[in-house]
């Protein structure tokens, strides 16, 4: 197999790192975009659209650029070493993949090309307070009202870019029981519409996300993204796209977090020289390397088996990818911050703004230890 980037992808890479790295070259940008109204750059995700970033999973009959996960994982990269606040992941990871997977054609060619202009943003509304990493928990109602449309009651938590998107996309359940993966519908509801209400509030690695109620809130028959009903399979797909996405994330993140840090055992010194001098702090730098490579590895993984199509094999290869990502993250950050000391923790110190948005991607649609026993019950990744 060849894991050589193709000319157009080699370009789309240079591009990418050189916008975002010019962007956010000072860890003063991001802190004062954390502060703002939206708690990112406008100005920057207009700049995103024009490059085409927001249209690239999209196929090129709505508007998009029909590129794959390994293009998508370029930019992932890329964002992950730059630490970019703009909603790139609610917007056209997530909620861009519901529409992309489920939606019917009137939709995709009403929605689509205002994302991939950057004149939309979107947030995937699906996770519950009693959830935890159960996909199928959804207890949010959909009644039908008789006229093809439904009636949506019930409460989101956690939705990230919920705050400032301009649309939702929600879970919510026409049948079954609470824990059936029967009788999920999914539904683009106007994120200012009658009866949606929205807390939004900072989390921990600096961006935005949302508690939303939804209280009789209606969505006509052109609001059902798919069949009503059968949306599971769209919303474990959703989530394996963003699980792929994370670990390329990650992967940037955690590069530059190693990078960081033996630029730092070389010019930070103790006993009149450099602390990197000592063999036992050189040891530990090696074994950060070696938990970014194999992190490396598990991202590639993802790239190739996201859009497999067998669903169990799909499912095994995503368990196996988070626990990699999520054990890398713990490992790398942990060590960057015991190799920084006290500066490591600061906030006016870009090391700890990559710690906690790593803690957050272990945490994000389980965490390691989750995954592992998912991964235990299927069989292994290699499953007879």
């Amino acid at each position: 197999m060849d894991f050589d980037l193709s000319e157009e992808q080699q370009l789309l890479k240079d591009n990418v790192d050189r916008l975002t790295a010019n962007r956010y070259a000072e860890i003063k940008t991001r802190t004062e975009l954390m502060k703002s109204a939206k708690g990112y750059s406008e100005a920057f995700w207009k700049e995103f659209a024009e490059m085409g970033l927001l249209a690239i999973p999209f196929a090129e009959e709505h508007g998009g650029m029909g590129q794959g996960a390994i293009e998508t994982m370029l930019v992932g990269e890329a964002f992950g070493r730059a630490q970019v606040l703009e909603p790139y992941f609610p917007t056209v990871i997530l909620a861009g993949s519901a529409l992309r997977l489920g939606a019917g054609e009137a939709m995709k060619a009403a929605v689509i090309p205002e994302v991939a202009a950057g004149t939309l943003t979107l947030a995937f509304a699906h996770q519950e307070p009693e959830a935890r990493f159960d996909l199928a928990n959804v207890t949010t109602s959909a009644k039908a009202d008789g006229k093809g449309g439904y009636v949506l009651e019930g409460a989101k938590c956690v939705v990230l870019g919920g705050d400032s998107a301009d649309k939702l996309v929600v879970s919510a359940r026409v049948s079954g029981d609470r824990a059936s993966k029967d009788g999920l519908a999914l539904f683009l509801v106007d994120a200012n519409a009658p009866g949606v209400t929205r807390k939004g509030y900072p989390t921990q690695d600096g961006t935005r996300a949302a508690d939303v109620t939804l209280s009789g809130v209606k969505v006509g028959a052109d609001g059902v993204i798919g069949e009503a009903g059968k949306a599971y399979p769209v919303i474990e797909r959703t989530v394996q796209n963003g699980i792929a996405y994370l670990a390329a994330e990650a992967v940037g993140g955690m590069n530059a977090l190693h990078e960081l840090t033996v630029e730092y055992l070389k010019t930070r010194k103790q006993f009149g020289v450099p602390i990197g001098s000592f063999q036992v702090l050189q040891h530990r730098s090696v074994d950060m390397f070696v938990s970014v490579e194999q992190a490396k590895s598990m991202a590639l993984y993802a790239c190739v088996m996201v859009d497999e199509p067998d669903e169990s094999e799909r499912r095994r290869a995503m368990h196996a990818v988070k626990v990699q990502i999520g054990k890398s993250a713990r490992h790398v950050g942990q060590e960057a911050i015991q190799l920084h000391g006290g500066i490591g923790m600061t906030m006016e110190y870009k090391g700890g703004h990559y710690f906690k948005r790593l803690t957050m991607i272990d945490l994000m649609f389980g965490n390691a230890d989750h995954h592992l026993r998912e991964l235990t019950k299927a069989g292994g990744l290699l499953a007879a």
